[in-house]
């Protein structure tokens, strides 16, 4: 039988390694909306009674990392902050590393501007200085903002593009979701010409060596867990990691089914505590 044919009846190897460190997603991987998903309170319990390291990383830029430190409390799961990796935290640090006396003009919520302005940048919505433009998820994008963007990277030729986080939509329970960070990305690029020159949420590597430079392992020895193909496991792909692909969220048996056998991720789990053998 054909690799392909055991995904789709769900057939697939399960870990029965232990690893230096344990990388998770949020949505969709340890939770869905208000809820824990079916084995996470489980999983996490027997990792950190194993005193195995845990990260928990997220490209969703409207949260803060106080946020979520919160709310994975408030479902029970003991937190530090520390633990947690968010692409305003990937972004603003990639900027103080490489950019860091740069004007911004930040497409964004609230916690990536709070960031920046706590990291020091100046921010500005003058086209003239603005040297570089995040484009991120932002649910009070308007044209106005569109506008300043094309000045300042089509008219002035002076700031280049970013991008906090490459994720199309953002899911909610029920399969309902809501444009992210692409949108925006999309309408610069379709209007200025210029293309997105960074990212810095998964799958970056820019994310992962945050999350893994303080435990001092190498991504080698350690496994992403997620929901999505194009970010968490090309994220793991990339680095040489291994995958575990929960199928709580974005993707479905049939999806994966259909991509190309070299996109598939090392392990397949109907549950999230499917992944640890104790």
């Amino acid at each position: 039988m054909q690799e392909r044919d055991r995904l789709q009846i769900g057939e697939r190897r399960l870990p029965i390694q232990r690893f230096s460190a344990y990388l998770f997603d949020l949505d969709g991987t340890i939770y869905l909306g208000d809820e824990l998903l079916p084995g996470a309170y489980a999983l996490l319990t027997a990792l950190r009674n194993g005193d195995l390291p845990v990260r928990f990383l997220s490209n969703n830029p409207t949260k803060s990392r106080a946020a979520y430190v919160e709310r994975l409390r408030r479902l029970g799961i003991a937190v530090e902050p520390e633990e947690i990796v968010t692409s305003v935290q990937s972004m603003t640090t990639w900027l103080q590393i490489n950019h860091p006396g740069a004007v911004i003009y930040p497409i964004s919520e609230a916690p990536l501007i709070e960031s920046l302005e706590a990291a020091g940048f100046t921010l500005s919505d003058d086209p003239a200085k603005i040297d570089i433009v995040i484009a991120s998820y932002d649910r009070t994008f308007t044209y106005e903002k569109l506008q300043i963007a094309f000045d300042a990277i089509w008219f002035e030729k002076r700031a280049i593009l970013v991008s906090t986080n490459p994720d199309r939509y953002c899911p909610f329970p029920g399969g309902r979701g809501e444009p992210d960070a692409a949108g925006i990305v999309a309408a610069i690029e379709a209007t200025t010409g210029a293309s997105c020159q960074l990212t810095t949420g998964k799958p970056s590597r820019i994310m992962l060596d945050m999350a893994l430079k303080p435990l001092g392992v190498d991504a080698t020895d350690c496994v992403m867990v997620g929901d999505r193909l194009s970010t968490d496991i090309a994220m793991a792909r990339h680095a040489g990691m291994a995958s575990a692909l929960v199928l709580t969220g974005d993707t479905t048996r049939e999806t994966l089914a259909s991509v190309p056998e070299s996109d598939w991720p090392t392990y397949v789990l109907e549950r999230i505590d499917q992944l640890f053998a104790g």
